[in-house]
Parts: structure tokens; sequence; C-alpha cells
């Protein structure tokens, strides 16, 4: 198979992976992508973002196949694909064992009927595909790689056979014949770690996730679509710390042949409340206890330091490069690793956080320390800060602008703190300082509450913001909420004002901005983030529809009382995954196919959000939406 050119399409890849890191295996039996020792690590197989050359690992029939059918285990991320072949059929397991220190991926073949010949073709590439390692025999069924720092060790009863810097090998199978490939990761410096049962970890392993699978609740007709999404999400957690990847990939391309194409293999605050939300309303408290935990140990300092993301265990260096040697998904280049994102100002960030910090209160999660004090020294920077202007939650890279979500979530912050129950945040004893006269008479004329005075404060800083974006971010010409202030344009992020609570569903000037999204953003049913040939964003034009919008939009949906609209929104986007439940971060209505990184987090938390929406009958104000500001413009 040496030669052999990767054609898949980005829908056409399953998801492996064991909460420390992921691999990407394709409909034709071929891993193109696998990061060790973490999620952010150089990748080993890099032939996602380039060619064969720079790593894969492929095993499939050498007949002819007439139908591929693939399913994961109900409930795992144990994946089972069926190859029908002229010469019988057989049947591929693929999986990585959960809960060992390092990260390995086991391959099972086994026959099932006829006699069906296979072949396996093992390219090892270091840093990206960059470093091709040394090979060599530890024995005759071991084989080991080594790069500086890394070695892939492969065990197997099957014949391995040399060639051209590929590993390769012949086997046929029948009805009960077994043939297993261990492929794992360890430090080179290391002694050959021992080997393992890999039908032994095949058991414990789908054990593992059924257990944390079968506490999911049902979600009547989309339960099904709720769990594979939930499960995703936990193979999207970075085990050792709590954080959650936006996706385990790099540069797969908003656009083909574009250049947006970015890093997503972080951990973005913005994510953080619709997490919570999520794993929270489907029972989930250890999980979520964790994602908060991992979210106040990385914001914590300094709140004019706080960043946008952060890397698994917190790290606050991002930095971006191109790797000048791989050509790019599809010729889509350049291909970036880092993110220099994370080094701007997005100031929704801070509504993010202070938000996810009274969910998990709300949800039942106990009270955190550390909130209480990030609170204290974020409020009277974001009382000066919320005027500037930021890039936005699409992290543009074109001039900075008042955005109107942005200012939103500046609001969302003050609002949730104004709400929040005594004892919550320890205000210091100058709480009420900066509140105003008005705003310390509504703490109660006698009380003298450090928490009243602070919730006084709060609410006369979010009835400020929330008047200024009236005035502001609204296009009384247009007559709708606008991407920025000043600007024409219209934004999917406008559909948060409904969401967070800052206006309600009913708002005239909230129902014509949804009607000007339906008209001007929607494309073959699915929602544009914003007009990408605007020039905002400071790239070149053309991308795909992000998905997350679409989730958005059917939420508002649900809260104006549309709900037909919003089942048939809902439908059309859980149609959309692909034949194992798996969705990217984008959709490409006229070609009809996935695009951007894959699977998406965001996409995934909108399955399960909306869905709970939908099942329950309740509208985001049961989550998100703590109240609506009584500031009117």
């Amino acid at each position: 198979m040496t030669g052999r050119s990767t054609t898949a399409r980005i829908e056409d890849y399953a998801l492996l992976g064991d909460t420390l890191t992921a691999a990407l295996v394709s409909r034709d039996g071929s891993i193109d992508w696998f990061c060790v020792p973490r999620f952010d690590a150089p990748a080993c197989f890099a032939a996602l973002l380039g060619d064969v050359e720079n790593g894969c690992w492929k095993i499939a029939p050498a007949a002819p196949v007439h139908r591929v059918e693939r399913q994961y285990i109900d409930g795992t991320m144990v994946l089972q694909t069926r190859y029908v072949t002229d010469k019988g059929e057989a049947c591929i397991t693929d999986f990585m064992p959960h809960g060992n220190t390092t990260s390995s991926i086991v391959r099972i073949v086994d026959g099932v009927s006829g006699k069906v010949p296979f072949e396996m073709d093992l390219v090892m590439r270091f840093d990206y595909g960059s470093a091709v390692p040394w090979v060599e025999k530890a024995d005759a069924h071991t084989l080991t790689a080594v790069a500086g720092p890394d070695m892939l060790v492969l065990r197997t009863d099957a014949p391995l056979v040399p060639q051209d810097h590929h590993t390769g090998s012949q086997f046929d199978v029948g009805p009960g014949d077994r043939v297993v490939f261990v492929l794992s990761h360890q430090p080179s410096n290391e002694p050959l770690h021992p080997a393992f049962d890999a039908v032994a970890e095949l058991t414990r392993t789908q054990a593992w996730w059924d257990a944390f699978a079968s506490r999911c609740p049902e979600v009547g007709p989309w339960s099904a679509a709720v769990k594979r999404s939930l499960v995703t999400l936990k193979a999207l957690t970075y085990g050792p710390t709590g954080g959650i990847v936006a996706a385990p990939t790099t540069s797969l391309p908003e656009c083909i042949g574009s250049e947006r194409n970015w890093d997503y293999r972080y951990c973005w605050l913005r994510d953080a409340t619709m997490t919570l939300y999520a794993f929270m309303n489907l029972g989930y408290f250890e999980e979520a206890g964790a994602w908060r935990e991992w979210l106040l140990r990385s914001v914590a300092g300094n709140p004019e330091q706080m960043q946008i993301m952060y890397g698994l265990g917190g790290e606050r260096r991002l930095p971006e490069q191109e790797l000048a040697w791989l050509n790019g998904y599809e010729g889509s280049r350049p291909v970036r690793i880092g993110n220099e994102a994370a080094t701007q100002t997005q100031l929704d960030i801070y509504g993010e956080v202070t938000d996810a910090m009274m969910q998990a209160l709300r949800g039942g999660l106990p009270r955190h320390r550390r909130s209480a004090a990030i609170a204290q020294v974020m409020v009277p920077f974001l009382e000066k800060a919320w005027q500037g202007k930021d890039r936005g939650i699409w992290e543009i890279r074109g001039e900075p602008r008042h955005f109107t979500h942005s200012k939103v979530m500046a609001w969302v912050a003050f609002d949730r703190l104004a709400q929040a129950p005594d004892g919550t945040t320890d205000w210091p004893a100058d709480a009420g300082k900066g509140a105003g006269k008005d705003a310390a008479k509504g703490a109660g004329k006698d009380s003298g509450k450090d928490d009243a005075l602070w919730r006084a404060r709060c609410r006369a800083t979010a009835d400020q913001i929330h008047a200024d974006v009236c005035r502001e971010g609204y296009n009384i010409e247009l007559g709708c909420f606008v991407q920025s202030y000043g600007s024409r344009e219209l934004d999917a992020s406008l559909l948060q004002l409904v969401l967070t609570g800052f206006l309600p569903a009913d708002d005239p000037r909230i129902v014509r901005t949804v009607d000007a999204i339906e008209s001007t953003l929607m494309c073959d049913g699915f929602v544009q983030r914003y007009a990408s040939d605007s020039g905002a964003d400071g790239l070149p034009p053309g991308e795909g529809t992000f998905l997350v919008c679409s989730f958005w939009l059917a939420d508002v949906y649900v809260m104006m009382g549309r709900r037909d609209d919003a089942l048939a929104l809902f439908e059309r986007l859980v149609g959309l995954c692909n034949d194992v439940g798996l969705l990217a971060e984008q959709w490409e209505p006229k070609a009809g196919r996935m695009l951007g990184n894959f699977p998406q987090a965001f996409s995934h938390i909108g399955i399960i959000n909306t869905a709970l929406n939908l099942h329950r009958g309740q509208t985001g104000r049961g989550g998100r939406a703590h109240g609506v500001s009584d500031a009117d413009a």
C-alpha cells in the first residue's frame, strides 16, 4: 500500500479516545491523526493534514470492498467496522484502553465469513510527520520506533515486513480467526513497558465507558444522539486536569483551500457555561465539578491577564506557528499549531466565567472559595474594561470593535453577580463603593450588609451596560440589533441576547433581529456566523455554516414559542451527524459536507442542550437565562 493517498472526507472519520488523547480512523481503516502523549502534543500520524508519508496506520481488506458498516458499541468509544468483500466478511474493532498512564491503540481483526485477505501499512512519523524514527525489532512479535523522547511499540503475531520506511503485513482471516495489533506510546528513555492482554483490556474499557454512559437519562426521541454527544465530550476531556478540548484536531479548514485553519486542541473559557449546563442537566456532577476546578485554576490571578483559552493543564503560552512541510487538508494551507487568539482581548469571557460559576451554584455544586476571590478582583476591572473594544466571540484578526455580543456578556457578569445569594462571594467591606447613590439606597437604608451593597453596585453597572447596548447596538434604520456599534452587519451571536436573558424573546427588537438573521444569515436552512465577505474578521471570505449558531436559533425558537420551527431545525442538525453520530464545527450546504475541526465539542454541546430544551418543554430561562434586567433603552 506504499504510495497510496488519503482522500477521506471529514465526516468519514470516527474518533478513538482514552481521556488522554485521541485518534481519527477513516471508513477505509486508516488512522490518519494521532497525537501523543496528549491532545495538544505533536502528531505521530499526521496524514490527515498531509499525505501517507506524514504518518498513518491502515488495516483494510485486500479484496474489493462492497460495503462498509460502522458503529460504536452503544455508550462506548469502542468502534466496530464491518467490511463486506468479494471474499467474505470481516470486522475490525478499534479502541484505546482507558485508565493507563500512557496511550495505546488496539486493533482486532475478526473473520466473520469466507476467507478475507488483509493488508496492513504502518507509517510511523514523529513531530507532525517530519521525523522518521529509528525502527528495530525487540523480538519476533515486537517492533519499536524511536525519535527523540518518543517511542512507539507495535506488538502483533502477524508477520511484519519492512519496506521504504513503512512496516507492512499480509494475512487472511476466516470464521473464528482473530489477529490482534497493539500500538503503544511510551517515553523512549524508559525500559520497554510490559505487554497487556488486548482482549481483557477491551472488556475492561467497554465496561468503563458503559458505566459512564448508563447514567445518561432518557431525552425522548433524541436519547441516542444525546448519549453519543455526552460520550464524545467525555472523550474530549483530558482526564488528569478535567480540561475539555474544543476539538482533537488542528487546521481542518473552514473553507477548502482557505487559510481559515486553526488549532482547536485547547480549552476555551467560552465553552465553560454550556458545558457545565449540559453536564449538570444530565446529572453528571462529577464531570461538571472537574471542569469547574480546571476553570478556576486556569483563570486565577490578575483579571487583566485572563485569557480566552488555555492549555489542557491551564498553560498560558500557546504560540502559533505554521508547519510548512504539511500540505494541509485537501491543500488548505497553512497548517497551524498553537493559537494566536489566546493573546486577544475578548470581553465576553468575563461573563462566561461568571455565568459558569453561578451555573455551578444553581446546579448544586458546593461553593468554591476561589470563585469568590476571582469575582472580587474581576468586578473593579470589568467596570472599566467593558467600555473598550475587543476582538469578539469569533476571534477576528481584523481591527478591534465594540461588538454587541461582548457588551452583552459583560452585562451577564454583573447581572449574575447582582443575583448571587448571600454568602456566595464574601464581598469586601467597601463593596458598595462606586455603586452610586441610587444603588446604595436600593441596598437598604439601614441594612449595612456588604452583600446587598455589592449586589446593588453590580446591578447599577448591569443597567448601565444594558442601556448602552440598547442604544448603540441597535440600528434604528434596520430595526434590529447589529454585530457591532455603528455597523449594519448581522451576527448569529446576537441570538445570545435572548439565551442569556438580556431581553425577553417576545421583545419587538428581538423578534425583528431574529427575522433579520433568518433573512440574512440563513443558508439552505442553517445559520452562518456572519457575512464573511464584510471584511470584519480580516480574513479572505468564505466558510461553511457554523453549527452551534443553528442550535442557538433552535433554542431561541423554543423560547419564542415556535416549537415546530425548533423541531424542524433540530432534526436537520441531528441529521447532519455522520454514521457514528459525530459532528464537525461547520457544514457546507452547497457541497453537502462537513468543514472545520472534528469532532467539535461546541456542536455536541448544542445537541445536548437543545434536546433538553425541547424534551423538557422549557426555555433557556430555566438554565442559562437568569432573568431580564429592568433597564431599557
